[in-house]
């Protein structure tokens, strides 16, 4: 018996140097359908050390071009495919599966990138990238249905002429961390788990130990990730002074980084936009307050205001909003408590079963029978 197939398309996957949290929710839900009996085929770019191919927990992974190849890489893909559902994993640009998909098209939006188009790509391209974004996507997908992660992005595509019927929303899941060994620093300590990139804006947060230092002579910040930005962020480090406060991690793995959060008083995200923010979600796992701005979307969900940790207005207000972490441990303390109880509101698997209903009913499908996955490999990569 044929088995249902979903192809996603996305930009990157979770092995690529730029991937993030929106990479691991594409994967989580793809994973999840494999086990429950389905077909999943994800096209993303390629990267220095990848394989053009490869099967990874019952997922067969195409990659090919780069940044801007992708796409016609994928359309390609698209139209070849025997797909009963093709989900177009709308980072900013769609992929236009619509064009060519001789199936339903589930798009998949983590949040509006409306602030991040000119700052990634200049005045020029960025408003191209935007009018795309904003005002012929939503056109060329007018029939299709959607998926998010938060009621902030849902409430975004509303203004940008989707139908509020037409959205789903799927959240993010989490991982409960096992406990750590490691115990909270003595000395006041500040964290940024994150990609390395100018959108995220982790200047904001040595800014932060810059302002708060002449009052926290201990404090210290540590910044966990990868990416093209880390010698910028070295550089203004040394410019403000704080260069001896600052660690730059680096990529590191799972259980290092939740080392980290853990030792951790304070998470910092100055992001200009997230979706959701799974790591918000992992630093209230372990009982650590996250402070953030409240115009960066679905943070603004990840974090329950006072109880969680608390949302800023500017950058003024952001470094107030740390220093009050910082100076009230009782705060600090509820708020770590109420964390790790909201924290556990959220899994994967709730996320999962929630995300194949949705492909079920936008592809009119019946539900596979699960399978025991076995290891695959790809001798041939696929064209």
């Amino acid at each position: 018996m044929r088995r249902p197939c979903v192809l996603l398309v996305n930009w990157r996957d979770t092995g690529h140097p730029e991937g993030g949290g929106s990479e691991r929710y594409v994967e989580r839900m793809a994973e999840s359908l494999a086990r429950s009996g389905y077909r999943v085929e994800i096209q993303c770019a390629a990267y220095p050390g990848a394989t053009h191919g490869e099967w990874r927990d019952g997922v067969r992974y195409r990659r090919r071009g780069n940044k801007f190849g992708v796409y016609p890489h994928a359309l390609r893909a698209i139209r070849k495919s025997d797909a009963d559902l093709v989900v177009d994993v709308q980072n900013g640009m769609p992929f236009f599966a619509r064009l060519v998909a001789g199936c339903p098209v589930l798009v998949l939006v983590h949040h509006v990138h409306r602030e991040q188009w000119i700052s990634a790509l200049g005045e020029t391209l960025g408003r191209i990238g935007w009018g795309i974004e904003s005002k012929i996507a939503p056109r060329l997908f007018r029939k299709c249905r959607y998926v998010t992660v938060s009621e902030v992005t849902k409430d975004e595509l509303v203004t940008l002429g989707v139908d509020r019927s037409r959205i789903a929303v799927v959240p993010n899941g989490l991982d409960t961390p096992a406990p750590r060994e490691s115990a909270r620093s003595t000395d006041p300590t500040l964290v940024v788990v994150s990609r390395l990139v100018p959108h995220k804006r982790i200047e904001h947060a040595i800014d932060v130990v810059a302002e708060l230092a002449p009052r926290w002579p201990a404090l210290r910040l540590e910044v966990v990730g990868q990416g093209p930005w880390y010698e910028v962020l070295r550089d203004h480090a040394a410019k403000r002074g704080v260069a001896d406060r600052v660690r730059l991690h680096g990529w590191l793995g799972e259980d290092e980084k939740h080392d980290v959060l853990a030792r951790s008083w304070v998470h910092l995200c100055p992001s200009v936009k997230e979706g959701w923010g799974i790591v918000n979600m992992e630093a209230a796992a372990h009982g650590v307050p996250s402070v953030a701005y409240r115009s960066a979307g679905g943070v603004a969900e990840s974090i329950v205001e006072g109880e969680t940790g608390l949302l800023a207005d500017d950058f003024a207000d952001f470094t107030a909003q740390v220093e009050k972490v910082l100076a009230d441990r009782r705060l600090r303390t509820a708020m770590g408590e109420a964390g790790v109880e909201w924290a556990k509101r959220f899994s994967w698997q709730d996320s999962a079963e929630q995300f194949e209903s949705l492909v079920r009913d936008v592809a009119s499908l019946s539900a596979p029978r699960p399978r025991t996955l076995t290891p695959q490999r790809l001798d041939q990569p696929v064209g």
